[in-house]
């Protein structure tokens, strides 16, 4: 166990910003930035290398969410609905994440979002990934 403990210290100052629970806006904002690119990776493949690092990062941006980040309660669509009212934003504003149709149709919750729109939309949003993805 010593020698673990050695080795963990050695590697620790280059890795403890991606694992430890981030008290600023930035330090959130790139562990954000670092779920992004994992699920980029990682996508819904579980058997993966990292995704259980995807999981863990998303447990720490959970962990600053809950401590510094209204909570916004629901389904990923309920999230939308209630963003999409706040921001004062119509289902044009969103033809980043597809057509007319799409939008539509995800808004009446007859199709869920793809990785691509979750991106986009917390991108537009400057919010975690996690609020638009369903918890089964």
């Amino acid at each position: 166990m010593e020698t673990q403990l050695e080795d963990i210290a050695n590697v620790w100052p280059t890795i403890k910003n991606i694992f430890s629970v981030p008290h600023t806006e930035a330090e959130y904002k790139n562990l954000v930035s670092l779920l992004d690119s994992l699920i980029d990776k990682v996508g819904e493949n579980e058997n993966h290398p990292l995704s259980s690092l995807m999981e863990s990062i998303g447990n720490l941006i959970e962990t600053y969410e809950n401590n510094y980040i209204p909570l916004i309660s629901g389904t990923p669509i309920e999230a939308l609905h209630y963003l999409m009212e706040e921001h004062n934003l119509k289902q044009s504003d969103l033809s980043e994440i597809g057509s007319q149709g799409v939008v539509s149709e995800l808004l009446k919750g007859k199709r869920n979002l793809n990785i691509r729109q979750i991106k986009k939309l917390s991108s537009k949003f400057n919010i975690s990934p996690l609020v638009f993805i369903q918890d089964n």
